[in-house]
């Protein structure tokens, strides 16, 4: 299902809240990443954009990358992956599949080859399990490449890998000799 052109741009700002700057609407998040849902929707409401609770149900619900999640009674949210704040979003360790993807724009190539990937801003390197969505992470950055991943190869090497609740694959960084020819 498309999502609406407001939902999109409230999904955008609850992104900015949830990953990055809590304080955009005027609330906090405990240390593993989670808000108050209450809270959330008030500072949301106060800062001019208009948000209630089913709305925020439906952009959780249709949000096509499923950045958020609620906890198990619904009164509280995270974004589930993505944080340049520092939260423990208790991530458990898993083994990856042989191959994993990572997006990218062309222009950045060169540095990361020589570089390898590195996590920049955020806590962890995101990574994909299909080359599908590498791409489509690729466009959003310019013209897009995508890095296929010896994850096993790492993984033999004792590099740990996480998974996210909505299917992202996550590691500290990764080398360029992982990278598959």
């Amino acid at each position: 299902m498309e999502q609406s052109n407001s939902d999109v741009k409230l999904g955008r700002f609850l992104s900015l809240v949830l990953r990055h700057d809590p304080h955009a609407a005027g609330i906090t998040l405990d240390e593993h990443g989670w808000a108050d849902v209450n809270e959330l929707l008030a500072g949301v409401n106060r800062t001019g954009r208009r948000i209630d609770m089913d709305t925020l149900e439906r952009i959780v619900r249709e949000n096509n990358k499923q950045r958020y999640s609620f906890n198990g009674d619904g009164t509280k949210i995270r974004a589930n992956q993505g944080h340049s704040l520092q939260v423990d979003v208790e991530l458990r360790e898993e083994t990856p599949p042989q191959y994993l993807y990572h997006g990218t724009a062309s222009r950045f190539l060169p540095s990361i080859q020589k570089e390898g990937i590195r996590k920049m801003s955020r806590q962890y390197v995101h990574l994909s399990g299909d080359f599908e969505t590498a791409m489509a992470v690729g466009k959003r950055h310019g013209s897009p490449v995508v890095i296929t991943i010896d994850a096993a190869a790492m993984a033999r090497d004792g590099v740990s890998f996480y998974r996210s609740e909505n299917g992202v694959w996550l590691c500290e960084q990764v080398e360029p000799k992982y990278f598959a020819s």
